[in-house]
């Protein structure tokens, strides 16, 4: 397989016509990723996850775009060409981890660069890493207003830095039980609604910020 193409670089918010999402379900077909028990693997979760959420967004008027709608396991770059070619105002991977609580947020930890005529396919993300640093803080005001607990962080991931969009990571942990919380399991869904609530939140108040960047 030779290598993936450079990716156009283009400046969205003054020429793209409509707000699109992309929703990147992680994992998939023989990649199961973590496994909870012995009913349920990460790849599930996302995807159910992402249904959801593209039911939310559909509702609001948003349009979606996925990598995957069912149980297989597109290749990195199929999905970062997916994800490009939908031209996106913001892409969202899915995840799921049994380790810490509530929801980790995470974003390239390439550094910023200039936009470019093209940009080298594994660090298309360095372009938008501002714009998506503006994103993860969007969602995660919109989880605190849901009393949800947000974890911040950066890092190196495929294809999230493949994306030439503003893009975070999404990973969805169980609560953990304190001493004025109760634990609640990842597979609770009146939990799950929440977090899809205030991610629908956030990404509709996207549509009006994403506009008004440079």
């Amino acid at each position: 397989m030779g290598k993936p193409p450079a990716v156009p670089s283009a400046q969205r918010a003054q020429v793209q016509p409509q707000y699109v999402v992309v929703l990147d379900a992680a994992h998939g077909g023989n990649d199961v990723g973590a496994r909870f028990s012995d009913n349920l693997v990460e790849k599930d979760l996302s995807l159910g996850f992402s249904v959801r959420l593209r039911q939310a967004l559909a509702s609001h008027g948003i349009q979606v775009v996925t990598t995957r709608d069912a149980d297989v396991n597109p290749s990195m770059v199929t999905r970062g060409e997916t994800a490009n070619h939908a031209m996106a105002a913001a892409c969202i991977t899915l995840h799921a981890t049994a380790t810490g609580s509530g929801v980790h947020l995470f974003t390239s930890s390439l550094a910023p660069t200039a936009y470019t005529k093209f940009l080298p396919w594994p660090s298309a993300q360095s372009a938008y890493v501002t714009q998506s640093l503006r994103l993860s803080s969007e969602i995660s005001t919109a989880l605190g207003h849901a009393a949800e607990p947000v974890t911040l962080g950066r890092t190196s991931l495929q294809p999230m830095d493949s994306f030439a969009c503003p893009a975070v990571a999404v990973e969805i942990a169980p609560l953990a039980g304190g001493n004025t919380t109760k634990a609640v399991p990842l597979t609770d869904v009146s939990y799950q609604n929440k977090i899809i609530d205030a991610l629908t939140a956030a990404l509709s108040q996207w549509k009006n910020d994403w506009r008004q960047q440079p």
